[in-house]
């Protein structure tokens, strides 16, 4: 998710927003054939582009002729996110769902300048327009290697949101500007002057989107990814990729069965002989008189045998 905030986009936003709000309603004249697309905030649909600037014309009470009298913000999803978000709710059901989510990012808006009478888009002077296209300008490198001509149409899911806000609130008295970083000298004096702290408002952004619409967003393409690389430390970078190499290790979790009374097939053991009882079990067969009585026959046989012998 890309979320960006300048002074304008076209024109000086130090005088009349007519000039930006003619650009914006470019699609309705480029695209005739196509659904007219109106502006939209938190509470209605159909806004037309006098409407729009009429109001942010009108709410400028006490502002000097070089200050900005409003701001712009840039709302773009990723291909991914909006094939995501087409994938759940359907081509029209996408870009309503875009506008409810910008609805919830001017939420934080409101309450990253950290005032009590500031809490959400209601107390802010804002209107957005969704766009369905974008226009290769002459930044695009497919512009300055002549691949394209500027102006061209790009490729691609490249809807996106973009939104005017006032330089003052609701009440065309608080002077709200996002461009003020200023951490004052104590608490109390960076509350008077007001800050605003737009690493905060563009993480919170992606924040919003994985949780309205349950998207599964891979760490190296996260905002706080991108940014340690651009701005942040060697520390900070290398502790973040070694959270993207831990991600890309499956953790195999040891899963402990509990264990199961297994019956044992043990192989009987042999039993004693008992010499005692098969000589019993012979008197069955054979009694034992008998089989001494002719071994006494062999031995006497023998000696007659060899007292024979002897006497001749």
């Amino acid at each position: 998710m890309y979320i960006n905030i300048t002074d304008s986009e076209k024109g000086n936003n130090k005088g009349s927003s007519g000039q930006l709000v003619h650009y914006l309603d470019k699609e309705n004249r480029l695209y005739k054939s196509e659904e007219v697309t109106l502006w939209f905030n938190g509470t209605t649909n159909d806004l037309q582009s006098y409407e729009v600037k009429n109001k942010l014309d009108n709410n400028t009470a006490k502002l000097c002729r070089d200050d900005a009298k409003f701001f712009l913000i840039n709302i773009s999803p990723s291909q991914k996110e909006i094939g995501h978000l087409k994938e759940l709710y359907g081509e029209d059901g996408a870009r309503e769902k875009l506008k409810e989510y910008a609805v919830k990012i001017m939420d934080e808006y409101a309450r990253n300048f950290k005032k009590d009478n500031i809490k959400s888009n209601t107390d802010l002077l804002w209107f957005g327009k969704l766009e369905n296209h974008r226009y290769y300008s002459y930044k695009d490198k497919e512009v300055k290697n002549g691949q394209v001509k500027r102006g061209t149409v790009k490729p691609g899911e490249q809807m996106h949101i973009q939104i005017i806000v006032s330089r003052k609130d609701i009440t065309n008295k608080i002077r709200l500007s996002p461009m003020n970083k200023s951490r004052g000298r104590n608490a109390e004096h960076s509350k008077k002057l007001g800050q605003f702290d737009r690493v905060a408002f563009k993480n919170s952004g992606e924040y919003v989107f994985d949780q309205q619409f349950d998207f599964q967003r891979p760490v190296s393409e996260t905002f706080n990814y991108a940014n340690a690389n651009a701005k942040g430390s060697l520390k900070e970078r290398m502790e973040m990729r070694a959270s993207i190499n831990q991600l890309k290790t499956p953790q195999i979790e040891k899963l402990v069965e509990p264990k199961q009374e297994i019956p044992h097939s043990y192989l009987k053991l042999p039993e004693p002989t008992n010499y005692l009882g098969l000589l019993l079990e012979k008197q069955d067969t054979e009694p034992l008189g008998k089989g001494l009585t002719k071994k006494k026959k062999r031995r006497k046989s023998r000696s007659q045998e060899n007292e024979q012998g002897l006497s001749i």
